[in-house]
């Protein structure tokens, strides 16, 4: 049986066709459409159906699909597990290495989810860098109204709020009387804060700072009709397809339909692809790194993943660790007794991430009282314990 490796660049494709015996030569083809689909009948003709690729940036990306599309059978390697020696590395033995560990078996798999899931990630994607940079907008505007000594973000709590946006594009329009601006803020700062809520709307402003501030809200408008946008994309198509999955999410603390998700898109609807709920923890880097030499270990560190998946995930532990009579709660206090909070939190996302699992592997809805709550009666019998070893430390000291 033969088989292909292909070594992926931004322009060109080397392909290496190995028998079992020798090598082929090695052909280049341009990453053009037309030359993707050439090279796919050249393979097909010579009965080729296994095809493995390193996982070069995204320029893998359009080679996947376009071969995806003529039935092969893909596989993507991570390069970091079939780099060749040094001092005998070259495009052409790059090529010829892949299609030669391809024959032997010895290629594992990177993740590829399906193509509903991958449409669903390009959606939740997008609107993660959307929010991304509706903060860094939200942030220069902010800098903009107090370069024209406008002080009101400084009495609210969200500068994206109704009544900042208003301010905003009065000022646009032209109004500057404090007492104007005034009428647009929610009576219950107005209450709070009387008359310094005034005081902070008398400003200096000037022509190109309020054209500043008409071209940020213009982007930030912009950019608030992509986000809904992209909202509705995704949640079409997850009440299409994965509503079920999405249901059994929602039963965990802290999860809401938005991170549900992106859960779903980073980690695919599908948890056969994973052994174990160690191993799921593991491809989401939330484990700790096994770094251990001479008994001792070097470093405890969690390790590199999905970095959309951990940035969610986080945010579902803090959530859950804010969730009264909730078992997170209660052991996210427990863990920051003795390390850093930030540590406790990783903590709390790794267990969420295996509960995940669980749920979607066993389609159950997440039950507590599965999760075994901390018992009173140990920490008083650890209470004892301790104090006797003090009265012991102190009788052998007097």
């Amino acid at each position: 049986m033969k088989t292909c490796g292909l070594d992926v660049h931004k322009d060109s494709v080397f392909c290496g066709i190995y028998n079992g015996h020798s090598h082929e030569d090695v052909i280049v083809y341009s990453t053009l459409t037309a030359s993707l689909f050439e090279m796919g009948e050249k393979l097909l003709s010579e009965g080729i159906t296994q095809i493995a690729m390193e996982s070069t940036g995204i320029y893998w990306i359009p080679v996947w699909n376009i071969l995806e599309s003529m039935g092969f059978d893909l596989l993507l390697v991570n390069p970091y597990l079939i780099k060749q020696m040094p001092g005998r590395k070259s495009d052409v033995k790059d090529a010829q290495w892949i299609a030669t560990l391809l024959h032997k078996g010895l290629l594992r798999s990177s993740l590829v989810p399906s193509i509903l899931i991958r449409e669903l990630r390009c959606y939740t994607r997008k609107y993660t860098k959307l929010q991304s940079k509706i903060t860094s907008i939200l942030s220069e505007m902010e800098r903009n109204l107090e370069m024209m000594n406008i002080r009101i973000t400084s009495l609210v709590s969200n500068i994206s709020g109704k009544s900042i946006r208003r301010v905003v594009k009065s000022i646009i329009d032209g109004v500057e009387d404090a007492v104007e601006l005034e009428k647009l803020i929610h009576g219950r700062i107005r209450n709070t804060h009387k008359e310094k809520v005034r005081q902070s709307l008398e400003g200096f402003i000037t022509s190109h700072h309020r054209f500043n501030l008409e071209l940020l809200y213009e982007e930030y408008e912009l950019i608030e009709n992509q986000v809904a946008r992209c909202l509705e994309k995704m949640n079409s198509l997850v009440e299409l397809h994965y509503a079920e999955q999405i249901r059994l999410l929602n039963t965990l603390p802290g999860v809401s339909t938005l991170s549900a998700i992106i859960i779903l898109a980073e980690s695919g609807a599908n948890m056969e692809s994973f052994e174990s709920s160690s191993k799921f923890a593991g491809w989401t880097g939330l484990r700790p790194r096994n770094d251990e030499s001479a008994g001792k270990y070097k470093s405890r560190a969690t390790t590199k993943g999905n970095k959309y998946f951990r940035s969610i995930i986080v945010q579902v532990a803090w959530a859950a660790s804010r969730t009264k009579g909730s078992y997170f709660m209660e052991k996210h206090n427990r863990l920051a007794i003795r390390k850093s909070r930030k540590k406790a939190l990783v903590a709390i996302a790794r267990k969420i991430t295996v509960i995940i699992w669980h749920v979607l592997t066993h389609k159950q809805v997440y039950n507590p009282a599965l999760i075994p709550v901390f018992d009173k009666d140990k920490i008083e019998a650890k209470i004892k314990y301790h104090q006797k070893e003090m009265e012991r430390l102190n009788n052998l000291v007097s």
